[in-house]
């Protein structure tokens, strides 16, 4: 059977937390490879001291939400689980840029009202 990556998006939403949930029930199978994605959008020149500062909390945060989310596949034997957490737009580009370079064959995203999708 062929080993799939599939990409899981982290965001502190309910919805986030329930599609991984869906998908660790009814995608992943054994061997698959789970890559938590979180995308932060930083709106700052990292050029100033204070925006770097800025930059840094917002990825450490984002590394603390997709640990939260691999504390949940933890529940689920067998699961191989792998934390990206980049800097990117609110329109989705990032993740779809990311998903095509991992070469994932699935994306599932949490659907919400402030969702990139809408």
């Amino acid at each position: 059977m062929d080993v799939k990556k599939i990409v899981v998006v982290v965001e502190d939403v309910d919805a986030a937390r329930t599609a991984l949930k869906w998908a660790l029930i009814n995608i992943i199978r054994h061997g698959d490879i789970i890559t938590l994605l979180h995308v932060y959008n930083s709106n700052s020149n990292t050029r100033s001291r204070r925006s770097r500062s800025k930059a840094r909390l917002l990825r450490l945060n984002g590394f603390r939400l997709a640990l939260s989310f691999q504390d949940i596949c933890n529940n689920y034997p067998n699961t191989k689980v792998e934390i990206i957490v980049t800097e990117g737009d609110q329109e989705g580009t990032k993740i779809a840029a990311t998903v095509r370079e991992i070469g994932a064959s699935m994306l599932v995203v949490g659907l919400h009202d402030h969702s990139f999708l809408y």
